[in-house]
C-alpha cells in the first residue's frame, strides 16, 4: 500500500470521527440541555477517536463545517450507534427528540427500519446493565439474524 493510500484512509477515518462527534453533539443538545455528564462522555469518545479538545470545540462551535458521513465498516456503524444511544441515556432522561434522532441515525446507518426501536432498546438495556460494547454487538447481531 502506498503512503498516499494510507494517508487517505487516515483522513477518511478522521472525517468520519468528526462526523461522529457532530452527531453526538446533536444528540446531547436534542433535549435543550448539554449537561456536564454528556460533555464528559463526549470528551472520552473524542479521545478514543483521536479528536483533540480543540477540534472538538471547533466542531461544537461550527457544526455546519462537518459533513455527515456514514461509516463504511459495519463495526464502526455499530460503534457509532452504541455511542449515540449511550449519549441519549447518560443523563438518565430520554427525551422524545433524542429518541427520534437516535432512530434516524440508526436508519441512516442501514439498520432495518422495522427493527430500529428494538435494536436501540437492546443497546440501551445492555448499557444500563453494565454490558460492554462487544457483548452488546453480539446481542444485536443475534437479533438481526433471528
Amino acid at each position: 500500500m502506498k503512503f498516499s493510500e494510507i494517508l487517505n484512509l487516515f483522513r477518511q477515518g478522521k472525517s468520519t470521527a468528526k462526523s461522529h462527534m457532530k452527531n453526538l453533539i446533536e444528540m446531547a443538545a436534542a433535549d435543550g440541555n448539554f449537561d456536564d455528564v454528556e460533555y464528559q462522555l463526549l470528551q472520552r469518545i473524542a479521545k478514543r477517536n483521536g479528536i483533540s479538545g480543540g477540534q472538538l470545540k471547533s466542531i461544537r462551535n461550527n457544526p455546519d463545517t462537518v459533513a455527515f458521513e456514514i461509516p463504511e465498516d459495519k463495526l464502526e456503524r455499530f460503534s457509532q450507534l452504541y455511542d449515540l444511544v449511550h449519549m441519549m441515556i447518560i443523563d438518565n432522561e430520554v427525551h422524545s427528540e433524542e429518541k427520534k434522532l437516535c432512530n434516524l441515525f440508526a436508519i441512516k446507518f442501514g439498520y432495518p427500519r422495522e427493527r430500529v426501536e428494538e435494536i436501540i432498546s437492546t443497546i440501551q438495556s445492555n448499557i444500563g446493565n453494565g454490558n460492554d460494547h462487544e457483548n452488546t454487538l453480539q446481542r444485536v447481531e443475534w437479533m438481526l439474524i433471528s
